[in-house]
């Protein structure tokens, strides 16, 4: 058997290691298109932050660990799938058994004049981290263009970089796929205690070159602001061009199964790529996140080897520390009405649970960590609250009380 893994990324590595143990006889191969080994992209902040080296970020450390395990590692770009083989963009053909995509993403690039200029920069690969090491120097002047989740990371890592800092969102609020209105103007308060400027609502119109070595960002409600490095992070697109014409459904990703097969038979789809179930809204969804990755990953190989493995679904988790205030999300959270909201705005703790019956489907966390792990088991187990829930609309930081209640006997 050809087991054939396009992506060097968490989803791959951990398809291509379970592959290897649950089907020993067979080929691995992995296709990566950086020139790096195989790394972790959520791990580039630290380097930024100085708390590890670039080796730090390689998904396995020992030197030769993939040709140790057997498992083949391809430099190329893949620029089409059919009838059994993957082309290579310089020409080379790889047959394949069974077909694991998983390509990851790439950053959006907005509709923004300049956005090909020197200086303004995802943070997505290596070679970009590089490029922000080298201008995001202490004192310089930053601008960040998004306040998602992947741009609050990169928010911290520039932060404790000592620059000048300015964020700059369209959306009325910090993270807004993840936080209401609420929780996500106390995340703006707080990183603006830190001495960052948060502009809200606020659209970028261009980036020009000054002609002093330095960039202009204009915006329609602030004025110009200058820069000398602009970091892009507005939001992710699925690679999967390549699948085009291979009868592979695709979406808002690669479609798959419970199986995370698509539909074309030996042809599966894992992590950032994947468009696969959702276990808080049991439609398909691509969750672009590390965990969903992993399991993603191991699920997809045991199906590749004729293991008959069944994916739940993915819950939508995002933990994430913004210079020291921590939050958590689970599931969907806006746009819902039976839900329990507690709000400390002035001590940066907010929470809020979404219920569907006496279940809790869906919940926020800001600014506290100690019962994170009770609220992520009672939203997989499903837990029926019973007279708890009304205890909890009343005060929902009686998490612990009500797991206790509702699941010792």
């Amino acid at each position: 058997m050809k087991h054939l893994i396009i992506g060097a990324g968490p989803a791959g590595v951990i398809a291509a290691e379970k592959l290897r143990k649950v089907d020993p006889s067979s080929d691995v191969t992995i296709v990566g298109d950086e020139p790096e080994a195989p790394y972790s992209r959520m791990a580039i902040p630290y380097v930024l932050i100085g708390n590890i080296d670039e080796a730090g970020t390689h998904l396995r450390k020992e030197k030769n660990y993939f040709k140790d395990h057997g498992i083949e590692v391809v430099q190329g770009r893949v620029k089409a799938v059919k009838d059994g083989k993957a082309t290579l963009e310089d020409g080379k053909k790889l047959a394949y058994d069974r077909l694991l995509v998983a390509t990851g993403s790439r950053p959006a690039k907005p509709p923004v004049p300049g956005m090909d200029l020197d200086g303004v920069s995802h943070c997505w690969t290596m070679a970009d981290m590089r490029i922000i090491a080298d201008k995001a120097a202490k004192g310089s002047d930053v601008v960040l263009m998004g306040a998602g989740f992947i741009g609050c990371i990169i928010l911290e890592a520039l932060a404790l970089r000592g620059v000048n800092l300015t964020v700059i969102d369209a959306e009325d609020r910090m993270l807004p796929k993840i936080m209401d209105t609420e929780s996500g103007n106390m995340v703006k308060a707080w990183v603006e205690t830190k001495g960052v400027k948060v502009l809200t609502a606020t659209k970028i119109s261009e980036v020009k070159e000054t002609g002093k070595g330095k960039l202009c960002v204009c915006t329609d409600t602030h004025g110009d602001i200058d820069a000398d490095l602009v970091v892009v992070a507005a939001g992710v697109k699925s690679n999967m061009e390549f699948l085009e014409g291979s009868g592979v459904e695709l979406g808002w990703g690669v479609k798959t199964d419970h199986q995370l097969q698509t539909n074309v038979k030996g042809i599966f789809a894992a992590g950032d790529v994947a468009e696969g179930p959702d276990f808080s809204g049991g439609n398909l969804m691509v969750h672009p996140i590390q965990p969903t990755a992993v399991e993603h990953g191991r699920i997809a190989a045991l199906n590749m080897a004729d293991n008959d493995a069944s994916y739940k679904g993915s819950l939508i988790m995002n933990t994430l520390d913004t210079l020291g205030l921590v939050s958590c999300s689970f599931g969907h959270l806006n746009g819902d009405k039976d839900v329990a909201v507690m709000s400390d705005p002035e001590n940066f703790r907010y929470t809020k649970l979404v219920f569907d019956g006496d279940v809790i489907k869906s919940a926020l966390t800001l600014g506290r960590t100690d019962q994170i792990g009770v609220l992520r088991g009672l939203i997989q187990s499903e837990v029926r609250l019973g007279v708890w829930k009304e205890r909890l609309k009343r005060n929902p930081n009686l998490l612990a009380e009500a797991y206790v209640a509702n699941t010792v006997s």
